[in-house]
Formats: C-alpha cells, structure tokens, sequence
C-alpha cells in the first residue's frame, strides 16, 4: 500500500508595496490557498470615521502550495520574489499561521517588530561574509552587523539584509 505524502507547504512572498490584496486575489482566482493576516483599524478623516483593514505584515503574505509551483508565483503580478534563504525557499509551519490568526482573530492588536533586535549576537549565514560573528546595530532603519575589535576599540559596521543573519544563543 502507498501512502500519499502532501507536500504542500507554507511558502512566504514579498509583494510591491500595498499590492497585498491585489496578489491575494489574484492567487486566489488561480485556486492557491492564501493567508494574508489583516488587521481592522478606525481611521478619521476631516468628514468621515472609516473601519480600514490594513496587513499585519506589509508586502508579505503566505500560501500554502507544493513549491514546485513557485515559478507559476512569482509570474503573478505584484509579486516581486518568493522569500528564501540562500538557496532555499523559506518555509511558515501551520503551528506559526494558526498563532497569528489566532492574535488577529482574538481581538488583540498584534504589531509587527523586526526579527533582530539592537545588540541581537548573530551569524551569517549566506554571502561573502558567511561565517562572521557579530551583533544587530539598527541605523536610520537599515540592519547593520557591527564587528567589535576590541584590542583598538573600533568597531566596524555593514548594511546587511536580515535574510543573511541567523541569531545566536551564546557566543564565547
């Protein structure tokens, strides 16, 4: 007897900006299961109060799909590229999505945070600088990886995209 294995999965996309429902849509009408969480805020114009849904993460929604369907994906339009990591397709359990709609629907007000914080130790993990340890320094909004050299007390900084860093529990 074989068993059939599902392997569709939770893959992330990042989205031009404010085209999450209109790639949600879109996904939707070529049959894709799409989560994208949305978050009610009252807004107040000079003549009117509107209830107005806003994305919980902006340019980010999820869908559950086998990723052999990832080029079909990112031809949708508004889609700018399915999020990876290096070479692999960066993956959501059902555990984390039924968490977050479980936030949204309870009528609690999450907020989107960055994954690193200031003085996070971290790791890179892919790129020309893989294998550097150092930590998170956010500057004008830009994640930048600061390297300490203590015997001089200097410390160097780069721009690094976050997809590169891994946190670090301890480092000696």
């Amino acid at each position: 007897m074989k068993y059939k294995v599902n392997s569709t999965k939770w893959i992330v996309v990042y989205t031009k900006p404010k085209h999450e429902k209109v790639v949600r849509d879109e996904l939707l009408k070529n049959k894709f299961e799409v989560y994208l969480p949305l978050l009610r805020k009252r807004r107040k114009w000079s003549d009117r109060k509107k209830w107005v849904e806003f994305p919980l993460f902006r340019s980010y929604l999820f869908i559950k799909t086998d990723p052999k369907h990832s080029i079909q994906i990112s031809k949708t339009n508004g889609v700018v590229r399915i999020v990876k990591f290096g070479e692999k397709i960066a993956l959501v359990s059902d555990k984390e999505l039924d968490a977050i709609n479980k936030m949204v629907e309870g009528g609690f007000e999450p907020r989107a945070e960055n994954y690193f914080l200031k003085g996070n130790p971290v790791i890179v993990e892919h790129g020309p600088l893989k294998g550097l340890v150092g930590e998170v320094l956010s500057i004008e909004n830009q994640n930048r990886l600061v390297m300490r050299i203590d015997a001089i007390q200097q410390c160097l900084s780069v721009k690094i995209d976050q997809g590169y860093l891994k946190l670090i529990d301890n480092i000696k």
